[in-house]
């Protein structure tokens, strides 16, 4: 005859506080797992992304000869250029859309 002890998984119900315990458990386990796959799948959204930088080469917008660009931006999807003759040209894709000048008298002396 063998001995019975109560740990064989008899059908004892577990203890109150055991059970609380085991509910925890359950819970921090389930949570812990829907944290993993959100990290994953916003890595996988943000490594995806095709947002990469744009290069803007002055050299192929319509500048007039012998101006330089002191400066340059995308905004929007417009390029902006700062021509050294005090012009800031925008142009969309290759074509100029508005010209304005820069009011020299403004700017701090050198």
């Amino acid at each position: 005859m063998a001995d019975k002890t109560p740990d064989d998984g008899g059908d004892a119900p577990l203890p109150a506080n055991l059970r609380f315990l085991k509910g925890l458990v359950t819970v921090l386990t389930t949570v812990m797992i829907l944290g993993v796959i959100t990290i994953v799948l916003l890595l996988v959204m943000r490594l995806n992304d095709d947002a990469r930088p744009i290069l803007v080469h002055p050299e192929i917008f319509g500048i007039p000869a012998g101006v330089g660009t002191v400066g340059y931006s995308v905004i929007d999807g417009y390029t902006v250029l700062v021509g050294d003759d005090g012009i800031i040209r925008v142009f969309a894709s290759d074509t100029l859309e508005q010209v304005g000048e820069l009011d020299t008298n403004a700017l701090p002396a050198e």
